[in-house]
């Protein structure tokens, strides 16, 4: 996830077609999204989810595969979920340090339920793309059981 400070976020300009923002109470379903390539969701308060939810629906149900940009109360222990529910860019709130936001997706480096963008969870891939561990693993453990 690219991680933009405050004062680097620009909000989409009136009448942009390439960019929208999108209030947390709209269906993103409604929107024509023909030429969109970055959507920004709000946050108007770290308690208030419903962006996630948006995210979600435009990246699984709709496909969208420009980037959606999470703004707002971005709190850093959220920015993990907002990855794994679409959203490629957040923006700090003003006086975040990037490397502490960093640090969120330093602490987990893998899940096993599928996510909005990894659709497939891990016990359902094929041991040969769980990288050089996990297939020297998966080996192990058919050697065990066929003994």
């Amino acid at each position: 996830m690219k991680l933009i400070a405050f004062a680097a976020h620009t909000a989409p300009a009136e009448g942009q077609k390439d960019a929208i923002s999108l209030a947390n109470d709209v269906d993103p379903r409604t929107v024509p999204l023909e030429g969109v390539s970055r959507i920004d969701l709000n946050f108007p308060k770290f308690t208030d989810g419903r962006a996630f939810s948006q995210a979600f629906l435009l990246r699984r149900r709709l496909g969208f595969q420009g980037e959606i940009r999470a703004t707002g109360d971005v709190l850093i222990d959220q920015l993990v979920q907002m990855q794994r529910s679409g959203f490629d860019v957040a923006v700090l709130r003003e006086g975040v340090d990037a490397s502490a936001a960093q640090r969120q997706f330093d602490r987990y480096k893998g899940f096993y339920q599928g996510d909005a963008v990894h659709v497939v969870p891990h016990f359902a891939e094929p041991a040969s793309t769980l990288g050089p561990d996990a297939a020297a693993y998966a080996g192990e453990l058919e050697r065990q059981h066929s003994a």
